[in-house]
C-alpha cells in the first residue's frame, strides 16, 4: 500500500477545472517530484493535499485513511506537512517561535527541544537568528525556516512547493542538499519545483503534469533522458 495514493482527482475554481482527473502516488520514504509549466496545476494538487482546496472529484487516501473528511491541521497531527510556495512563515514572530508552531500539536516537551535542536543543526544559520525576526530573514533564511517548521511536526510525508524559488544558485544547492538529506533520514516528499534538472536528479520517480493533467510519470532518470521532457524543461 502507497503511504500517499490519488485517484482521478479533480479540483475546480468555480467553472474552471485546474486539475483533471489526475492519479499519482508516493511511497514510504520516496522523493517524488512533479513537474511542469506555470499554471499546469502543481500548486492546486499540493494545496489540496494540505487541506486548503477541497476536491471536486477523485480520492486521496494517506496512510490508508481518507483524507476528504480531514481538515488541514488534523492532516499535520497524522505526519503530513505542507512547506507552501512562497514559505508562509510568521513575520512579526521570531525564528525561534516560528518553529516551535511547527509542533502545535505536540504535549512531548522534550522531544520538542530535542528536535528544536536538530533543526538548528540542520539549519545553522537559524541558530545564529533564533531571536530575529523572521520577516527581516533573506529569502533562502525564509525558506529554511519553513523547512524547519515543518520538520517540527514530525512528518512522514512532506509537501513542498517551489524550495528554490527567488533564491540564489549556492542557495538553491543548499536547500536541495538539504532536501535529500531529509529524505535519507526517512521522510517521504512530493516536490513541486521550477527547476526541473536538480528536481529530477534529486527524485526517484517523477511525473509530467500539463494543464492540469498528468502526461508523463516514470523513473526520474528515465523522464530526464526523454527528449519531450529535455525540449521542455531541461533547455535542450
Amino acid at each position: 500500500m502507497s503511504l500517499l495514493a490519488i485517484e482521478n482527482l479533480s479540483i475546480s475554481y468555480g467553472g474552471i477545472q485546474a486539475v483533471k482527473g489526475i492519479s499519482l502516488s508516493v511511497e514510504e520514504g520516496e522523493l517524488v517530484t512533479l513537474i511542469g509549466a506555470n499554471g499546469a496545476g502543481k500548486t492546486t494538487t499540493l494545496n489540496t493535499l494540505g487541506g486548503l482546496i477541497k476536491p471536486a472529484a477523485g480520492s486521496i487516501r494517506y496512510a490508508g485513511q481518507d483524507l476528504a473528511s480531514l481538515p488541514a491541521h488534523d492532516r499535520v497531527r497524522h505526519g503530513l506537512a505542507l512547506v507552501p510556495e512562497g514559505r508562509g512563515i510568521f513575520g512579526r514572530l521570531s525564528v525561534g517561535e516560528n518553529l516551535l508552531m511547527g509542533a502545535f500539536h505536540r504535549h512531548d516537551k522534550a522531544g520538542i527541544a530535542s528536535d528544536l535542536e536538530k533543526s538548528y543543526e540542520l539549519f545553522p544559520r537559524l541558530r545564529e537568528r533564533e531571536h530575529q525576526l523572521a520577516g527581516t530573514l533573506s529569502g533562502g533564511e525564509q525558506q529554511m525556516l519553513a523547512m524547519g517548521r515543518a520538520l517540527m511536526s514530525r512528518p512522514r510525508l512532506l509537501l513542498l512547493d517551489e524550495p528554490s524559488m527567488g533564491l540564489a544558485p549556492i542557495m538553491v544547492e543548499k536547500v536541495f542538499e538539504i532536501i535529500r538529506m531529509i529524505n535519507a533520514e526517512g521522510v517521504a516528499i512530493l516536490l513541486i519545483e521550477q527547476n526541473a534538472r536538480l528536481a529530477l536528479a534529486a527524485a526517484r520517480r517523477a511525473y509530467v503534469m500539463e494543464t492540469g493533467r498528468i502526461t508523463l510519470s516514470g523513473p526520474a532518470t528515465e523522464l530526464a533522458a526523454d527528449e519531450r521532457v529535455r525540449a521542455a524543461y531541461l533547455g535542450h
